[in-house]
């Protein structure tokens, strides 16, 4: 086992942890009250699937280039800034217009601007990172993430009420003003992040590492979509990250749908929600410690089979009354404590399998093909909804997760890590 040096968070990490709090917190509001707004409207699996799909695809085609434009930047602050006012114009986009076809474009906005702060401030991480801190300094990034995915769906909860929709239109009750307030405070939570990114100091530079690269490549090479997916491991990584996020993004857009058709409350849904963003963030906080007593290899594989185990039983229990919803909350906090681990590791291994100076490209590239599966996914997971019912899209995320951890056996990503040098 390597000996961990037990260092003082810099402060720049934590003014990243604290926007990345806000940002995300106002991305998990937002996204379960969109598909409520849709089911509000009249819509069904199909529309909450391409409004899921919509808010990756045009992110989709802009990942790379942010990512090398990243690579050529001094500071991020400005472009990390720039997205998180389009997140907050995304959420009131959403909050003004009642027409289907500009709920997805507000969905697109929406992506956008979550895309540009999570590649400007995981390029960030990358770069002020010593090759010993990376797992400890992701974790603690994508912390703030699930910090957020709790807490943006205890808000929407708070806000939309006990009652399902279907309960509270029986009951007379009018509920496109809470959705639309739900809306609003997600827009204007986001917005605090903005002066909080600018306590940081531009002209701070990096740290300089303290160790070598793990990967050489001919001299002269390019960071290509091509080049870097040439790279041994690197693939497997990116499948990985891709099925680690989709099930959240699933999780997001379908559970709001699985309890409407069982009957169970909004509050209830976001607590669930919650619960799961609340065990991320436990997992995230010990990453070091796991890092350090496992390898990476084994812990991205107990992420995705005992995740994509757990969480198939949530929709499927959860209309069974008291006992149901509490296996429920049981299965939720240990999937969310197992899928809190995969991400950040997925991070540091593509970041130490391609040359230093290809780490923004690619995480980018990374994040591209998370996108790639936030786009087809949802849709694959609304056509399997249909007939199956709401569950099935949920059930569909989990067999990625599976057909993601059966690769990395058959191909035997199980090894130790990588030593630094």
């Amino acid at each position: 086992m390597t000996k961990r040096s037990r260092t003082p968070l810099p402060g720049w990490l934590w003014l990243m942890v604290a926007a990345g709090v806000l940002t995300q917190t106002t991305a998990n509001l937002v996204r379960p009250v969109t598909s409520y707004k849709l089911i509000l409207l009249g819509w069904g699996e199909t529309e909450i699937g391409l409004a899921t799909a919509a808010y990756a695809l045009l992110p989709l085609f802009v990942a790379l280039p942010f990512g090398r434009l990243q690579a050529r930047l001094r500071s991020p602050r400005n472009f990390v800034a720039l997205g998180v006012l389009i997140l907050a114009a995304g959420a009131a986009y959403l909050a003004v217009t009642n027409s289907v076809v500009h709920l997805m474009v507000a969905s697109a906005v929406l992506g956008v601007g979550h895309l540009m702060f999570t590649i400007g401030g995981q390029s960030m991480v990358a770069r002020r990172s010593k090759a010993t801190q990376m797992d400890a300094n992701f974790g603690w990034f994508t912390a703030s993430f699930s910090v957020g995915q709790m807490l943006g769906p205890l808000l929407s909860g708070f806000i939309l009420g006990g009652s399902s929709l279907a309960q509270a239109q029986a009951g007379g009750a009018d509920l496109s003003f809470s959705i639309n307030l739900a809306l609003w405070v997600g827009a204007i939570t986001s917005l605090i992040a903005v002066p909080v990114l600018y306590i940081l100091r531009s002209t701070q530079p990096p740290p300089p590492t303290a160790t070598q690269d793990l990967v050489t490549v001919e001299a002269g090479t390019k960071p290509s979509a091509m080049n870097i997916l040439r790279l041994p491991g690197i693939a497997s990584h990116m499948l990985a990250a891709l099925a680690l996020l989709a099930i959240l993004d699933i999780l997001v857009a379908f559970m709001p749908l699985v309890g409407e058709s069982v009957g169970v409350s909004p509050m209830i849904i976001g607590a669930l929600l919650a619960t799961r963003g609340a065990t991320s963030v436990l997992s995230r906080i010990f990453i070091r410690t796991l890092s350090a007593r496992y390898s990476r290899n084994t812990l991205v594989l107990v992420s995705l089979i005992v995740s994509a185990a757990v969480i198939a039983v949530v929709p499927a229990v959860l209309g069974l009354g008291p006992v149901g919803i509490a296996t429920a909350f049981v299965c939720m906090t240990i999937g969310g404590f197992t899928l809190g681990v995969g991400q950040p590791l997925t991070m540091t291994m593509i970041s130490q399998a391609v040359p230093r100076s290809w780490r923004g490209t690619a995480l980018a590239l990374r994040l591209m093909g998370n996108r790639i599966g936030q786009v087809v996914l949802p849709i694959a997971a609304s056509v399997v909804a249909g007939p199956v019912g709401p569950a099935g899209g949920i059930w569909f995320a989990c067999a990625i997760l599976g057909i993601s951890g059966a690769e990395r056996l058959i191909n035997k990503r199980t090894g130790p890590n990588p030593p630094v040098s």
